[in-house]
């Protein structure tokens, strides 16, 4: 293996980690940010719809462009855009001003999410193995750093614009230092040279099940469609989680705020350490497998917290929820990068844009469930759509997505 993939590699856990960090930088700034410009909770939901938003449409301009442009281009650009106006929420005096901020950062963010993304399923195919999920569980790792170094700001009395600039300007010299080690290009639609892992497996795949007779290839955009949205149910499930979790503990089995926060938590931990894992784990039993029997336990884990009468049972099924969900979104987005490397960019566009309206969504569509059922009876939702996304995984068989006797070296 070169050490310009091994060197590609290193720098797209960076950007990931740096994505995670500028996200997270955010949204411990929130409180102090809504203070600042004097609107209520309600008003703020409404603003972070328009982050949402913008987010959206980053993503779907972003992957066509990288696909153009190639990632080595269009990553450290869209992370030098997203560390340039990570400052413009915290300088919000007006309501108004504040959205247009949202919107602008909304919108880099989510052209960095998704380009990373898709030079990620780049350096995998080169890689010959999985390693697709170890990428967002630093993005996670990246969310915990941001917590820690927001915690410090704050505390030293640092205001929110101050500390923003800060880690925007850290993030702009980053993407910058990083770039030189991005891939130059993406690589051909040929096969991998390697005995195992998933990216060998899904081009193989591919090449079986994307021709028709007399040799010409069949268009995945189908079944990218149907991996998008599978992507919209399970972050809807994260969403869910997300807002709801520490909620839950509170409103429904009457812990104390202090221990209801461990159930989001519990959750993320989990989450973050099935993620760390879960790359071994493809290249033994498959893809196909993964997706399948972690969407299985996740259902198992969230009827679990519905019919959960005591606390630490609620903290065991958001344990295994975590742990069932963390796996899915990276196999999704691995499969839709690999589906047509030519059009790697665009294709995760479509599953992670998606799939982010169903992160914002799960949020809203559970509480407008508790206007007619209990809280955790509307969790019985989560368990219907993490159902169907395990009896649709087989969406993921490749020719050769089967389980190994023996894996490969450990990374």
């Amino acid at each position: 293996m070169s050490y310009s993939v091994r060197s590609a590699r290193v720098a797209t856990f960076v950007y990931f980690v740096l994505c995670g960090t500028m996200t997270g930088t955010w949204v411990v700034h929130i409180p102090a940010v809504e203070s600042r410009v004097g609107i209520s909770h309600a008003t703020l939901g409404g603003l972070l719809v328009l982050l949402g938003a913008g987010a959206f449409v980053g993503m779907r301009v972003a992957g066509p462009l990288t696909d153009r442009l190639g990632a080595r281009a269009v990553v450290p650009a869209t992370g030098v855009l997203c560390g340039a106006t990570l400052v413009l929420p915290g300088l919000a005096q007006e309501p108004w001003t504040l959205a247009m901020a949202l919107l602008v950062f909304g919108f880099c963010n989510g052209c960095l999410d998704v380009s990373m993304n898709a030079h990620a399923v780049h350096v995998e195919k080169e890689y010959g193995r999985p390693v697709m999920s170890a990428f967002h569980a630093t993005f996670s790792a990246g969310g915990a750093l941001a917590a820690l170094v927001g915690a410090a700001t704050v505390s030293v009395g640092l205001s929110p614009a101050v500390g923003m600039a800060a880690m925007g300007a850290l993030g702009v010299i980053i993407s910058l230092v990083s770039a030189r080690a991005l891939l130059p290009a993406a690589p051909t639609a040929t096969a991998t040279a390697t005995g195992s892992g998933t990216a060998a497996d899904v081009d193989t795949g591919i090449e079986e099940a994307g021709r028709v007779p007399g040799g010409r290839r069949r268009s995945p955009g189908g079944r990218i469609w149907v991996l998008a949205s599978l992507a919209l149910m399970v972050m809807l499930c994260e969403g869910a989680a997300n807002d709801w979790s520490a909620l839950h503990l509170k409103d429904v089995l009457g812990a104390s705020a202090s221990i209801a926060a461990f159930a989001y938590g519990t959750f993320a931990a989990t989450m973050t350490i099935g993620r760390l894992f879960a790359d071994r784990l493809v290249t033994r039993f498959g893809s196909m497998a993964i997706l399948r029997y972690g969407a299985a336990a996740a259902a198992v884990g969230i009827t679990i917290v519905a019919l959960a009468p005591w606390m630490w049972a609620a903290f065991a099924g958001w344990a295994l929820f975590g742990l069932g969900l963390s796996g899915c979104v990276p196999q999704l987005f691995s499969a839709a990068g690999h589906a047509d490397p030519s059009a790697a960019g665009a294709n995760v566009s479509r599953v992670a844009g998606l799939g982010y309206v169903g992160m914002l969504a799960g949020p809203a569509v559970i509480g407008w469930l508790t206007h007619l059922v209990a809280l955790n009876h509307a969790f019985v939702l989560l368990t219907l759509l993490c159902a169907i996304t395990a009896a649709a995984a087989g969406i993921l068989r490749t020719g050769s997505d089967r389980p190994r006797e023996t894996a490969t070296s450990s990374h």
